[in-house]
């Protein structure tokens, strides 16, 4: 799914912006990306929908102007898939059945964010895949329109047949048996076509088949025309649907061989000249049936890859003329460490697979480790030559979580080229199953990492230039926040949300502010007056010990409090309106600054001013996408900085991607200009370096 198909366009039913944009902020804050528009009443209603129709619409239970029966039977009329979420603070049974009679799939509770974000998550989800099962519906349609005109087309005499009645025959299938039109056989059992002599052997066949058994590939018997005469004939089984209707897709096939010579063709079919393995095609033949009963239940299933390491360095030491000797004698070693059921196939030039079968993980971890054993101990004798051939093997366990043949193919690949990257060698056997363990490791990897990193001092500040536009006095820069890792620095997206879980934001963000305010102290004394913006999280907006302790570090430092600005954003802020409204009250008593981040993203962001005095207005990263080609943004980024000229507040473009986006943010009124396209963040400032 691509970015745009990410955002979620949402109309939200509120009498009033402020509900409205709690909401926002309550899904921007989990992290989804949504597109807002809001009804208060009836007119505002039709408008939204007459437009873009939305993906989503949320409906306040309270809401005055418009009720959830009108709602619905507006977004029925559209003739369009709209999904509704009734959305209330209170719940009892009466109002929850009620609100599904009236049209609503879901019901979120309000004062809960992670059950409304959960809510929104699914019904979207469900809404795309509503939605791809359409497309996969027209396209079956047209595909089977197309298989229909092949099969009328098909030189091979093939018949549909379902419950052992022929429902479906091509011409060539009526021409074998002597019959004109379809409608002389419909109807008909499969068992009138086939001889007296094997009828009752097909018979048994059939009832293997109605109780769900597999039908051989093949089978071979004598074949009984309309007339009464007979032929030698191969028939050939797959499964299939015909009208929606499970059957079995049967191709008859006239034989002019004998019926020996006839297998060892197909035998030679599917081997590779080369290795007398399996081909290609016949191995993804098998794979494909094995993903089958994997999406049935089986477990019990893996496919491994091998591959010679250095395979390049080994032609050069035998030549390529005998490359197909080295080939086959691997191929020979290979066999004889596998049983009769697994299925060994040569998948590429020098790639080696194998199928397999009835083997619990252990067993097939211990199989690759007997496979990479066997060819390190081999010496190979090719032509006057002895070399040794080190594999490297990587596989996947087949189960339900990925049941798909292109899936399981693209994991046995990463496992190999894995096990190849880590000096060959070796065996990497990749369990789907193991994801969930792996991902609770790693929480505790970052965890471990994080309280290290409070306690021995090992998180790293980094500091990005913002530029003023007109000449403000001094040097402005954000705070960013690295941790530093055994391979370099570690962006916050890895362990910030671990930190999160585990309640330590509090403490991260003193460390930053304790570690700002030395740098700035000493910056100050180097006779550069600076000021810092940091960011801070709203887990710390609870601690009431926090502005106290900020007021006591700047006395420490004998440092001015406007040189720090605190910074957070729109949508964090709205959904802890009253902590973060103290918060910057107290702010303003030891004159720090404070910005909202993300500024704009809003129904009314202005609003928010009424409540939170900012002093430094981000604008949303979002306006900045391809500035100079969307007049939209520039509009918007105008009409931003007009409205916060007259507020009285000064307004920060960051992320700013190109000299032409800086011309136009000049135009439009920006005060300040921040991103990597100016400077990327550095772990020092730029009197520092000089």
């Amino acid at each position: 799914m691509s970015k745009q198909e990410n955002v979620i366009r949402l109309l939200l039913i509120e009498d009033s912006v402020e509900e409205a944009e709690q909401l926002i902020s309550m899904l921007r804050n989990g992290g989804i990306a949504v597109r807002p528009a809001r009804a208060g009443n009836a007119a505002e209603l039709e408008k939204e929908l007459g437009g873009q129709a939305p993906d989503l619409v949320l409906v306040n239970l309270n809401a005055k102007s418009l009720k959830l029966p009108e709602i619905a039977a507006a977004t029925n009329r559209t003739g369009k898939d709209i999904a509704i979420v009734a959305v209330a603070a209170n719940t009892n049974e009466d109002l929850i059945v009620g609100a599904f009679k009236e049209g609503a799939r879901a019901l979120a509770l309000r004062n809960r964010a992670d059950h409304v974000q959960s809510i929104v998550r699914r019904e979207f989800e469900s809404l795309n895949m509503r939605r791809s099962v359409r497309r996969l519906e027209s396209s079956l349609r047209e595909t089977e329109r197309r298989c229909d005109a092949l099969l009328d087309s098909s030189r091979d005499p093939i018949a549909y047949v379902h419950e052992g009645m022929h429902v479906r025959a091509n011409k060539a299938y009526l021409e074998m048996f002597g019959f004109e039109e379809f409608d002389d056989i419909q109807g008909m059992s499969i068992l009138d076509m086939i001889a007296p002599d094997d009828a009752d052997d097909f018979k048994t066949l059939l009832k293997k088949l109605s109780k769900g058994e597999k039908p051989p590939q093949k089978l071979n018997l004598k074949a009984q025309r309309g007339d009464g005469t007979t032929f030698d004939a191969t028939m050939e089984f797959a499964e299939a649907s015909y009208e929606g209707e499970p059957c079995q897709q049967i191709i008859f096939r006239q034989q002019t061989v004998s019926v020996e010579l006839a297998k060892e063709l197909d035998v030679l079919r599917s081997k590779d000249l080369v290795t007398d393995l399996f081909n290609r095609q016949y191995c993804l033949t098998e794979l494909e049936r094995a993903i089958g009963q994997a999406a049935k239940g089986r477990n019990d299933q893996a496919l491994l890859l091998l591959e010679p390491d250095n395979f390049k360095q080994l032609l050069d030491t035998v030549g390529l003329g005998n490359a197909d000797l080295l080939l086959g004698d691997m191929a020979n070693l290979m066999r004889r460490h596998l049983s009769e059921a697994d299925i060994a196939g040569r998948f590429g030039e020098h790639t080696f697979g194998v199928l397999i079968g009835g083997r619990n993980p252990d067993e097939i971890r211990q199989l690759g480790e007997s496979l990479r054993k066997a060819f390190e101990e081999r010496i190979f004798e090719v032509g006057k030559q002895s070399v040794n051939a080190n594999v490297s093997i990587g596989g996947t366990l087949i189960g339900e979580k990925n049941a798909n043949a292109q899936t399981a193919l693209t994991q046995a690949t990463n496992a190999l080229r894995t096990a190849q990257t880590e000096g060959g060698n070796r065996v990497n056997v990749f369990d789907p199953a193991a994801k969930d363990k792996a991902d609770e490791e790693k929480n505790r990897h970052w965890l471990t990492l994080v309280k290290d990193a409070l306690a021995n001092n090992t998180f790293v500040l980094f500091y990005q230039p913002i530029i003023s536009l007109h000449g403000a006095e001094g040097e402005f820069y954000e705070i960013l926040l690295r941790m530093q890792g055994p391979k370099g620095e570690i962006t916050p997206n890895f362990f910030m949300p671990i930190a999160e879980q585990h309640g330590l934001l509090p403490a991260i963000d003193r460390w930053v502010v304790a570690h700002a305010i030395k740098a700035l102290a000493e910056r100050e004394k180097a006779g550069h007056k600076t000021t810092f913006f940091v960011k801070l999280t709203p887990q710390s907006l609870e601690d009431q010990t926090l502005l106290p302790w900020i007021a006591q570090q700047l006395k420490n430092a004998r440092l001015r409090g406007d040189a720090l600005v605190f910074e957070m954003p729109e949508s964090k802020v709205v959904t802890n309106l009253k902590p973060a409204r103290g918060f910057v009250t107290g702010l303003k008593q030891i004159h720090c600054g404070f910005a909202l981040e993300q500024f704009g993203s809003g129904l009314n962001s202005f609003q928010l001013l009424k409540h939170v005095d900012a002093d430094y207005l981000k604008i949303d990263r979002n306006f900045m996408a391809e500035l100079p080609k969307n007049k939209e943004n520039q509009d918007k980024i105008k009409e931003l900085c007009d409205q916060a000229h007259h507020a009285g507040k000064l307004t920060v473009a960051e992320f700013v991607e190109d000299a032409a986006s800086m011309s136009i943010l000049f135009s439009c009124g920006v005060n300040f200009v921040q991103g990597n396209f100016l400077q990327e963040p550095e772990k020092v400032m730029a009197y520092e370096t000089a």
